[in-house]
């Protein structure tokens, strides 16, 4: 084979790599089989300089780029991948919109910030105007056990008893007026009291007592500087044997009760004393003239429901300074400011206490099935100044109570009124001085209010305070000398909402538990399920349609390439049905002219071969033992083994194509002209 391939070189003038040229030709044999319309399948991916072939037109196509996306094949034949991958796909992007719209805008807010606004009509606004609520006032007596001993000398300290509770409830409305450009509204505030037995424990409104006579206590109080008026009172009470101490019902002394000085006081002082009836409760929640301005949210959604002006005003006028004065974004319990952070304080304002009560997070729990925060006032918050310099402006007349009292005779006509804590809890040890029968207790006697953070509901209500009589030096006037720079203890309160009723209960729950996990879950869904719908189409479309066809035709490649002894295995081209037919006659035209070029480079081959057995035949004429071994070396270079890369596999006919040796014309001469020889050189030889 090799002598063969010199000689062609030397006709040929260049050089021919037998090895090389031929395993080419193998790499370009096509067999009948390969190109049977069951086996071909379309992937215009793999084999796209096919297109350039003018005969073929492989852009004819009926449907649009995006549907060749979506189609699905199936042994040769086009069905199309149903459009739902699209659908899916653009589910998948609405999906992921959903979840960014609820990252960003927070639907949540938008419509808790509408329900929170205070607008004429709505939910919350009917909420604030006239709670659903169940507040109640629950009053406790310091009855006077020892009111006889004590007046006569016989004891040294006044012994106390706590009598109650006695519970009313108090029916909190808020009368608006107006709203207001600024973002807020004009009220009136109701408190109006019902008794109610039931939650009494037993007590009744007439249960006998003995009790201060406020009257005859606060005028001596008054007086006792003025020599003039100081002898006058003095008169008065030996006239109507007034005492200090006098025996009267629960009602009389928490609703007020007849006496001649009131009498005197209303008739002599009417700017001073208005009323003919003097109550401690009843005073308390006197609110004849009061109005308010309150913020609606429209400006600052966290300030709904707090008070702007009190008044008229957003300070107070028994105060000077700001830090006492200011009741300016305070809550009067029915709402407070929301949003709040974790350390943020918040303000309390009560008529009854005359100053706005700073509040600080306590500690976290759940109420009303409602997760809320445990608000408590501060520590020293009744200090006059001993321990917090800002609260010196709470010292009435420069003169400043112990810790634990704070001077609020200005908010209760002039009388020495003073407020603590139940029991003095966390009040100094002077205050116990001269009674006995106290006995304060945190978990009893402090207020604390538990209150939802982010909407400012109070879910549980507790606000204790005792009302005193802080006396200063009233010896000079008659009956009282044994009172004189005496604090004592009358009542102590507490306003109380248990919980929130069963309506607001589901309502809450519903706004402040449910819909925020429900938006908090939506948002998670519509990610996680945007992300698997986009993720699945793109899995899809990359390995179940554009690499279909590798999964589906790697172990024939893996054959092939094992055949071709590793030479990569011909582009083959997955057809359509449409265009099957189109490639079986481009495969038989690549076939015909294959064959052509092999044909031709045969004949050639076997034509040297020829001539070169002539050549070596010539010796032979003169030794028949040359001619002998010239053809077995004809013989043996014109081997199976060294025309391998030679051979035209023929599987089957194609129609219209003659392949064979025989038909060519050359072969044929070729084929008489060695026959001629073998007669001639037979005829030498015998």
């Amino acid at each position: 084979m090799k002598d063969l391939v010199q000689i062609w070189n030397k006709v040929t003038n260049r050089r021919y790599s037998a090895d090389k040229e031929m395993k080419d030709l193998t790499n370009n044999r096509l067999k009948r089989i390969e190109i049977e319309k069951s086996n071909i399948e379309c992937d215009f991916s793999e084999c796209e300089g096919l297109n350039n072939f003018e005969d073929i037109d492989f852009n004819e196509k009926k449907d649009a780029i995006i549907n060749r996306l979506f189609e699905r094949r199936k042994q040769g034949q086009v069905a199309r991948q149903p459009k739902c991958l699209f659908i899916l796909l653009m589910l998948g992007f609405i999906a992921l919109s959903i979840g960014c719209f609820i990252l960003f805008v927070k639907p949540y807010n938008f419509l808790f910030n509408q329900k929170v606004l205070l607008q004429d009509g709505g939910e919350i606004f009917e909420m604030w105007r006239k709670p659903e609520v169940q507040l109640y006032t629950r009053v406790f007596l310091f009855n006077v056990t020892n009111s006889e001993e004590y007046l006569a000398g016989k004891d040294e300290k006044i012994k106390l008893q706590e009598v109650g509770p006695y519970v009313y409830r108090e029916a909190l409305e808020h009368k608006v007026q107006s709203f207001n450009s600024n973002g807020t509204l004009s009220a009136i505030p109701l408190h109006p009291l019902t008794w109610v037995e039931e939650m009494s424990e037993g007590h009744r409104e007439d249960d006998i007592v003995y009790m201060p006579h406020i009257a005859l206590l606060s005028i001596a109080n008054v007086v006792s500087q003025n020599l003039f008026a100081r002898f006058g009172l003095n008169n008065l009470i030996t006239l109507t044997n007034s005492q200090p101490l006098t025996k009267m019902t629960a009602k009389e002394f928490m609703m007020g009760y007849k006496s001649e000085l009131m009498t005197l006081g209303n008739t002599f002082l009417p700017r001073w004393i208005y009323f003919d009836k003097l109550g401690l409760i009843d005073r308390m929640y006197d609110f004849d003239g009061d109005f308010e301005t309150v913020y609606t949210g429209e400006t600052d959604i966290r300030l709904s429901g707090l008070i702007d002006t009190y008044r008229g005003s957003t300070d107070l006028p028994q105060w000077e300074g700001k830090h006492c004065s200011n009741v300016q974004y305070a809550s009067d319990g029915t709402k407070f400011r929301g949003g709040v952070t974790k350390n943020e304080t918040l303000l309390f304002y009560r008529k009854s206490l005359c100053r706005a009560a700073p509040l600080i997070p306590s500690e976290e729990g759940v109420r009303s099935g409602i997760r809320g925060v445990k608000y408590v006032f501060p520590e020293h918050m009744l200090d006059n100044g001993k321990h917090n310099e800002e609260n010196k402006c709470f010292c009435r007349n420069g003169k400043c109570l112990p810790e634990g009292l704070i001077d609020v005779a200005d908010c209760y006509y002039g009388f020495p009124i003073a407020l603590s804590y139940p029991h003095f809890y966390k009040g100094d040890d002077v205050l116990f001085s001269k009674v006995e029968g106290l006995t304060p207790k945190k978990e009893e006697h402090e207020t604390s209010f538990w209150i939802q953070p982010e909407s400012g509901l109070p879910l549980e209500v507790s606000s204790k305070f005792q009302i005193n009589m802080a006396l200063g030096s009233i010896s000079s006037i008659t009956n009282t000398e044994r009172f004189s720079n005496m604090y004592l203890p009358m009542l102590w309160f507490d306003i109380r909402m248990y919980s929130l009723p069963p309506s607001l209960e589901q309502r809450f729950k519903l706004y402040l538990n449910i819909l925020p996990i429900v938006e908090q879950a939506a948002m998670y869904i519509m990610f996680i399920t945007g992300a698997v719908l986009v993720i699945t189409t793109i899995y899809i479309l990359s390995f179940k349609v554009m690499f279909k066809n590798f999964e589906k035709n790697k172990d024939a490649w893996l054959e092939k390439a094992k055949l071709n002894d590793g030479v990569y295995a011909p582009c083959e081209i997955p057809l359509s049905e449409s265009d099957s037919d189109e490639m079986i006659k481009l495969n038989i035209k690549l076939n015909d002219r294959l064959y052509e070029t092999v044909n031709s480079v045969k004949d050639k081959l076997t034509e040297m071969a020829h001539v070169k057995s002539l050549f070596d035949r010539k010796p032979s004429l003169k030794d028949s033992s040359q001619t002998s071994k010239a053809y077995e070396i004809i013989n043996q270079t014109d081997s199976d083994e060294d025309f391998k890369y030679l051979e035209v596999i023929e599987d089957g006919e194609l129609e219209g194509c003659d392949v064979s040796l025989g038909g060519s014309q050359r072969m044929r001469n070729l084929k008489d002209l060695d026959e001629r020889n073998n007669e001639l050189s037979l005829h030498i030889s015998d």
